[in-house]
């Protein structure tokens, strides 16, 4: 699990500029949840969020692999990230690790889509198959990335608002920019953490 976060650290800054504009997405969503009130909010968070996540964890899936896009495969990738995303707002505001969970489970069925160029049925039952391969390594590298990712945005927020030269708004969102990035190049790497144990487990043909 850490050494999850630590292929996603060196890629992160190998590809520094690539891997940044990921994280406008997700700032965006925050700046966004701070503006719209109520229930709106979820409403905002279904809908403009889940496109601007699913959109950032595509754009990390081709900087990890180079894969390239087909319109089918783009339209499958999206689709397979909003619904895999929808359920996440209401896991999580019960207790953040079901929501961890789910998408261990089922988020895997984006970078499927991207790679494998598979149909949004077939993505969402080959994100299964990946998943169980190793249960506790995919739920647990998601949670080592999400705990890491939540600390450091904090400190970084932090630092900025103490600098005094930035507003609130403006420190969460400098902060969600910066550390976001990370999660998404980690989940993406995460598919072939699992897609290798996949292979390993298959018995091998003399």
């Amino acid at each position: 699990m850490g050494q999850l976060v630590a292929e996603a650290t060196r890629l992160y800054g190998q590809r520094f500029w690539p891997s940044l504009a990921l994280g406008i997405g997700p700032a965006l969503v925050g700046i966004g949840v701070t503006l719209v009130p109520g229930l709106s909010q979820l409403v905002f968070v279904l809908t403009a969020g889940s496109l601007l996540l699913t959109a950032s964890y595509i754009g990390a899936i081709v900087l990890t692999t180079g894969s390239t896009l087909t319109r089918r495969s783009l339209l499958t990738a999206v689709a397979a990230g909003v619904l895999a995303f929808l359920p996440v707002p209401f896991l999580a505001s019960v207790f953040i690790l079901p929501a961890v969970a789910w998408l261990a489970l089922f988020g895997l069925a984006v970078p499927v889509a991207v790679i494998e160029k598979r149909g949004l049925r077939g993505s969402f039952g080959r994100s299964l198959t990946l998943a169980r391969a190793d249960p506790i390594h995919a739920v647990g590298g998601l949670a080592t990335l999400a705990i890491v990712g939540l600390l450091t945005s904090f400190v970084l927020f932090f630092v900025l608002r103490g600098q005094g030269e930035a507003t609130l708004a403006a420190a969460a969102f400098l902060s969600v920019l910066v550390i976001s990035p990370l999660l998404f190049l980690g989940a993406s790497l995460l598919y072939f953490d699992q897609e290798a144990r996949v292979r390993s487990a298959k018995p091998t043909r003399r």
